[in-house]
């Protein structure tokens, strides 16, 4: 990193990952175009999940090269008289794979959890419903940084 200065800490940048709302997921296509693609997620044991559809880009994508990058950016703040933003923000590399059974259903029910915590029986029911037709993709991390301007 260049700016060593606004380097994040490990604990610093893995928080940052924990407490998202959404990342950015990279990939590479067949043709050598990258793609990236906002989606919600959630960060558990070093390991990011999202669903998704059972086909598409994306996927294609992930069956051709495993290698992924995530973004997060979490607090943003334009400061126009000095012609800066603070920001901070978390890219991390990894390997994407689908995940199934068990540990899909729990998945899915900590993407409730995240973003519908208000909601969770009805959540069950939905995943109950929908889990046939939707796939969860996890990424093992393997390298992350994080880096911040905070005034």
């Amino acid at each position: 990193m260049r700016r060593k200065d606004r380097e994040l800490s490990n604990k610093e940048a893995l928080a940052l990952l924990e407490l998202g709302n959404y990342m950015v997921f990279s990939t590479l296509s067949q043709d050598g175009y990258s793609y990236g693609v906002p989606l919600h997620y959630v960060f558990i044991n070093n390991t990011i999940y999202f669903h998704c559809a059972m086909e598409g880009h994306k996927l294609e994508n992930v069956a051709h090269n495993d290698k992924v990058s995530i973004c997060v950016i979490g607090k943003v703040e334009v400061v126009p008289e000095k012609f800066a933003t603070n920001y901070e923000s978390v890219i991390a590399f990894g390997r994407a794979k689908e995940i199934l059974g068990e540990e899909k259903e729990w998945a899915l029910n900590a993407l409730i959890a995240k973003y519908s915590p208000e909601h969770i029986s009805e959540g069950r029911e939905y995943i109950k419903r929908a889990s046939d037709k939707t796939k969860v993709i996890g990424i093992t991390l393997e390298r992350i940084t994080g880096k911040a301007r905070r005034g």
